[in-house]
């Protein structure tokens, strides 16, 4: 078969990154701990992610071909098919997502809008949702091990590079199956929106108080436990 376009240049922007900016969150706060001059930052990778999350629903309704929602929301059956053509080995080719994956994907972006969401009211000082928030991550980590895992199953038993067609954003699939274009345009606003909103955070974050203000809301969040110094600070500037 022809090699063929099949990603957009947005959706494998939004993989990548995506799953970069987890891990490096994930092991400055599981690695680090709540003590390290950097836990702060797993913060605003967090809210990262969020805004990035917001755009790619907004891109899963509006993007190409494969990038829409549309194209991947298998049923419970086209799942069961495809597991069992992985233990076979005579499955269905699919262009875009397979089930298994398409699964994976709900998942984590469910799982990322609660991170997103129980960091925010821990940086507003509600400490109930702590428990709730470390139950996500390790749930996170669970699925991405197991989407991982398919994805090297389904590599080996189908003869498919799949994560380099992530790259690339090419597959070996008919040119009717194919997108006409890699969206350069909708990339760089993705990329121009996501990198001036993680400059604001970075640049209003505070290590003195471990604090930083989200850009337009104007809301501040606590990233940590304040120094004393900056309690202090805080103290003398409100007059207590």
């Amino acid at each position: 078969m022809d090699r063929t376009l099949v990603w957009d240049l947005p959706t494998r922007l939004f993989h990548w990154l995506f799953a970069g900016g987890f891990i490096a969150a994930a092991v400055i706060a599981l690695g680090l701990g709540d003590d390290s001059p950097l836990f702060p930052y797993h913060g605003i990778i967090g809210l990262a992610l969020g805004l990035m999350l917001v755009l790619r629903v907004v891109w899963g309704f509006v993007g190409s071909r494969h990038a829409r929602f549309g194209s991947f929301a298998y049923g419970p059956g086209a799942v069961a098919g495809y597991l069992k053509g992985v233990v076979t080995g005579r499955g269905t080719r699919f262009a875009g997502h397979n089930p298994g994956s398409a699964y994976a994907i709900f998942a984590m972006l469910a799982l990322m809008l609660g991170l997103a969401v129980t960091g925010v009211m821990l940086g507003r000082g509600n400490e109930g949702v702590k428990g709730v928030h470390e139950v996500l991550v390790w749930a996170m980590i669970a699925v991405a091990g197991v989407h991982v895992l398919g994805v090297i199953v389904h590599s080996l038993r189908h003869r498919e590079n799949i994560t380099a067609g992530m790259v690339h954003g090419h597959k070996s699939v008919p040119e009717s199956d194919g997108i006409r274009s890699s969206r350069p345009l909708a990339a760089a606003v993705f990329l121009l929106i996501t990198g001036a909103w993680t400059a604001a955070l970075v640049n209003a974050y505070d290590p003195a108080t471990r604090s930083t203000t989200v850009p337009a809301l104007g809301v501040s969040l606590q990233l940590g436990e304040a120094h004393d110094g900056g309690d202090r600070q805080h103290r003398d500037h409100d007059g207590h």
